[in-house]
């Protein structure tokens, strides 16, 4: 016994490093605080992307320990600048929020009590606290109580959620598959094929509608084809609308498509990951219907300015995503309770479930709403402000946008796609501010996307300033005379 108590000891003295003690905990904090400062008050002046190639055994992991500040220079040179700078105002290409800061303190919380957040057995206020974010936002689209919901990490497990639910209502399954048919647009995020994929629907019959001018789901066509389908014996069961689209950010006519699958019998999905939020603001008439749904997603992630990791998604009918989530364990008997919905690991593919609902939760306790509705609704008026800079600029723009994502090309009267191209890539090339793009209908247009809510109107300002050295650049070298 002596000699067993006298290993354990030794390996005590080891163990116990993981367990560090206040003033540690305080050194490490300060060093870290103090890299976050600096890299915040950097951040305005950074480069929104550095195309710099990382080391080769950048982060190799050796198993002997280092300093603070050895890991912290790693960060910084392997990680923070390098890519795209998600967190920069500047960031103009894609669709992040940009990150607020409150949000790390709740995950700073959330990982340090470590708190199970899958059911509420292990942790009641974790669980509560997730249901009451949910409810919050079934009362924001108008969704009944009784819906599901839940928070995932992203638009791609909340859709796979949605469309595994509506799978299942309607037993798509075996040689079903085959002759089933889902409707969405060409715009559509990739993720929704990605779901169908896993979840078995990969040879499901897939319809794409036609797109009006302004790229929103033609609810004429929509029809056309299902009424088609069915008179050949064909079993239409979903359609996926989009509340901005990743292309674009059309809001496709929602009302109409939900009166179409209402009569029809079809599930209706909506994907509003990126543009759900913009309900709080002006455009709010763009979301009429939304609340017809059968399932929603959206992302706080994106359009309330949550750092990454944080998507949502709300279904109404709870049998048909208890039917396809719901599986008891005898290890867990102690956990059982009768409101099966209450508990998050029973209406997702997660069992480990990250306590993400602190991210979202502090900052509205801390911020209220005001503040993300006023930056909603800057990021519309700045998207109309950088669309006029363009055009006196002698650039071409897309329709007027539903919401904050635009596009633009220069009308070069040679080779417009590849002297667009040219262009794009001196952007990439310069890197102070980050910009995309897109094919629409085999055209290649420069796609502006405004949401951080760290890009004000300075952050236009020197986009702008970028775009026009470039494009002289540009000109030079495809022969452009001035």
């Amino acid at each position: 016994m002596d000699s067993l108590i006298n290993k354990i000891k030794k390996q005590e003295e080891i163990s116990n490093h993981l367990e560090i003690n206040q003033k540690q905990r305080k050194q490490l904090w300060e060093q870290v605080n103090a890299f976050v400062d600096q890299y915040l008050e950097e951040l305005p002046d950074a480069k929104a992307f550095n195309s710099k190639q990382l080391k080769s055994n950048a982060f190799q992991i050796t198993g002997q320990p280092k300093t603070i500040n050895a890991i912290l220079e790693i960060f910084r040179e392997e990680v923070s600048e390098t890519g795209i700078r998600a967190s920069s105002g500047k960031h103009l290409g894609y669709i992040p929020g940009g990150g607020i800061y409150t949000a790390s303190l709740g995950d700073y919380l959330a990982a340090i009590t470590n708190e199970y957040a899958g059911i509420g057995y292990a942790s009641p206020g974790a669980v509560a606290m997730e249901n009451e974010v949910l409810q919050w936002l079934k009362k924001l689209f108008s969704f009944p109580e009784t819906a599901v919901g839940n928070l995932a990490s992203g638009g791609s497990i909340s859709n796979l959620i949605a469309l595994t639910a509506a799978r299942d209502k309607f037993g798509i399954k075996n040689e079903k598959i085959r002759n089933s048919v889902i409707y969405l647009s060409p715009h559509t995020h990739h993720c929704i094929q990605k779901s169908l994929k896993i979840i078995g629907l990969e040879d499901v019959i897939m319809r794409y509608v036609k797109l009006d001018d302004h790229f929103k789901m033609d609810t004429e066509d929509l029809e056309r084809q299902i009424q088609s389908d069915q008179s050949e014996g064909l079993f239409p069961f979903l359609v996926i609308g989009s509340a901005g689209t990743t292309d674009v950010g059309a809001v496709d006519p929602l009302d109409e498509i939900a009166a179409i699958t209402q009569k029809n019998g079809l599930w209706f999905h909506i994907d509003g990951a990126y543009g759900g939020f913009f309900i709080l603001t002006s455009k709010k008439e763009l979301f009429r219907g939304i609340e017809k749904a059968d399932s929603l997603v959206i992302d706080p992630h994106k359009s309330l300015f949550i750092p990454y990791g944080l998507g949502a998604v709300l279904v109404k009918d709870a049998n048909a995503v208890l039917q396809s989530n719901l599986y008891l364990a005898n290890y867990m008997q102690d956990a059982f309770t009768e409101d099966l919905i209450k508990d998050p690991a029973n209406v997702s593919p997660e069992l480990t479930k990250h306590f993400r609902a602190l991210r979202i939760w502090l900052p509205l306790q801390l911020h209220g709403i005001a503040p993300f509705i006023a930056n909603l609704e800057e990021k519309l008026l700045l998207t109309d402000y950088f669309r006029e800079l363009l055009k006196a600029s002698g650039f071409q723009v897309g329709p007027e946008p539903d919401l904050s994502v635009s596009y633009f090309w220069y009308p070069f009267p040679g080779d417009q796609n590849a002297f667009n191209r040219r262009l794009l890539n001196y952007i990439h090339e310069d890197g102070t501010a980050f910009l995309s793009s897109t094919l629409l209908n085999d055209k290649f247009v420069i796609r502006i996307v405004i949401l951080s809510f760290r890009t004000k109107k300075e952050s236009i300002d020197k986009a702008m300033e970028m775009i026009e050295s470039c494009l002289r650049k540009t000109k030079i070298e495809f022969g452009v005379i001035f």
